[in-house]
């Protein structure tokens, strides 16, 4: 049995009364979301450019919007569940009108349904599940969401889950008569990266919410692409790694930790060597 069967699966309880020292975690972000709406304009058009997410980044809470086929964007608001200002304590439509005013004015204009679409539409939970193994003898293997479900700010789980269905061929071909010496070589070789998609999608989903306003963080998002255009094939950002191409996650991540330590450390060498030649020919 393959367990496709979603981040609360059925085959994955299964196993756990099945596996001794069966290992799972489900954690939950503080933040819930909601599914908001800007309408096409009259003429059927987008009414911001189409071509882009949307991000309403404020540090501890974010919106985004991303464009649809029929001239629509669908809006969904991150924010912590409980607190001062949350999903908890915004009930009445005077509190929602009152919130995206201050938060998101050049927003509001845009969303004729928004007090309909926050009060009809369903706050949802954010989870992370690991478990350990993936599979049970012969029998029983995971695959996508039962194995590892992910938050989705790094637009990767459905992806995350075809990999899984490569690898997992790839093994059933290599041990055709040991199903579970296949299932055992699968688990090893995704577990790591699974792991490390989920942490990026949550390190994500923080960089999204607090660091998209910073100019640092926008200036190093311009030399990450200087360094690749000058560099092709030698340089790449994380998330062209991630997005792009098919090295697994946890070499994506182990290679774009190695370049900014040595892009880091060409930056301190230049600062020190800038600021020794201004020591050396400063008039004394």
């Amino acid at each position: 049995m393959i367990g496709v069967d979603g981040a609360f699966s059925a085959v994955r309880q299964s196993m756990q009364m099945q596996i001794n020292r069966f290992e799972y975690d489900e954690s939950y972000l503080a933040h819930g979301y909601k599914e908001l709406t800007i309408p096409p304009a009259p003429d059927g058009s987008w009414r911001m450019e189409k071509n882009a997410l949307h991000i309403w980044p404020r540090k501890s809470f974010m919106m985004i919007a991303l464009p649809n086929p029929d001239g629509s964007f669908t809006c969904t608001l991150f924010w912590e569940f409980e607190g001062q200002r949350s999903f908890a304590t915004t009930k009445t439509d005077d509190d929602v009108r009152r919130f995206f005013d201050e938060e998101f004015p050049d927003a509001v204009s845009l969303m004729p349904g928004l007090l309909g679409d926050f009060r009809n539409n369903p706050t949802g939970s954010l989870v992370t599940i690991r478990c350990a193994p993936w599979f049970y003898r012969g029998n029983i293997c995971l695959v996508g969401d039962a194995a590892h479900a992910v938050v989705p700010f790094y637009g990767q789980g459905m992806n995350a889950a075809f990999e899984d269905c490569v690898v997992l061929d790839e093994c059933l071909n290599k041990f055709p008569d040991n199903r579970e010496r296949a299932f055992a070589e699968y688990f090893e070789l995704r577990k790591e990266n699974a792991d490390t998609l989920a942490d990026l999608a949550i390190g994500n989903f923080i960089e999204m919410r607090d660091k998209t306003a910073s100019k640092t963080f926008r200036a190093k998002k311009k030399l990450d692409h200087a360094l690749e255009a000058a560099l092709p094939g030698k340089y790449l950002p994380l998330y062209t790694m991630v997005t792009f191409t098919r090295i697994p996650y946890a070499k994506a991540a182990r290679r774009a930790r190695r370049q900014d330590r040595i892009v880091y450390g060409a930056l301190v060498c230049v600062v020190l060597l800038i600021v020794a030649l201004l020591f050396r020919w400063i008039p004394r």
